[in-house]
């Protein structure tokens, strides 16, 4: 039979075990979602961004306030950061895929799809008018992505604003770039 301090002890123990392991699991979780998680396809995306001739040919008309090259590289780390603990957050609070949660993981993996298709239609298929399309569905994806964030934790939803206001940012230089860049007209071929 047990006495009470060793009962005392035994319970102590096993709660300091527990909310050191939760706290362990936590920090791992955060880790996680910010920094494995991330979808590296968009990091590489903008490398591209910084080299890909398209973007610095002289025939490519740039409105003068788009950021500098430079910045791409550090503003989306720390977007995606965010958004990996966001995730994390509404993940945590909403009980997982199976709760209250599941619709805006599944928003979320839509987001961060559309997000992963902007570069190579831009880049790749060097396609202005289909990415300009492309991005806007991504920006109402992000706008619906946060609201249904913020109806979890709001935190989480505070974290996606940033993405939401570079998303309204990206989606004008887009419209720019696409305005000011007409593609020119691929001639009827003969059969």
């Amino acid at each position: 039979m047990l006495r009470t301090d060793q009962l005392y002890v035994r319970t102590y123990v096993c709660t300091c075990t527990v909310r050191t392991f939760e706290y362990i699991r936590s920090c791992f979780s955060v880790f996680f979602y910010s920094f494995v998680y991330r979808p590296t396809p968009k990091q590489e995306g903008h490398v591209a961004l910084l080299s890909h001739p398209l973007w610095d040919s002289q025939s490519l008309r740039k409105p003068s306030w788009r950021p500098p090259n430079w910045a791409f590289g550090p503003v989306w780390t720390t977007l995606y950061t965010g958004m990996g603990y966001a995730s994390y957050l509404v993940w945590r609070d909403g009980g997982g895929f199976s709760g209250e949660a599941g619709y805006p993981l599944i928003l979320y993996g839509i987001n961060v799809g559309l997000n992963w298709a902007w570069t190579p239609i831009f880049f790749g298929a060097k396609s202005l008018k289909w990415s300009f399309y492309e991005i806007v569905m991504l920006l109402g994806s992000t706008a619906a992505t946060t609201v249904a964030f913020y109806r979890v934790n709001r935190t989480a939803g505070y974290l996606l604003i940033p993405y939401l206001l570079w998303g309204s940012l990206a989606t004008a230089l887009n419209y720019v770039i696409y305005r000011d860049n007409p593609t020119p007209a691929i001639p009827d071929k003969k059969i």
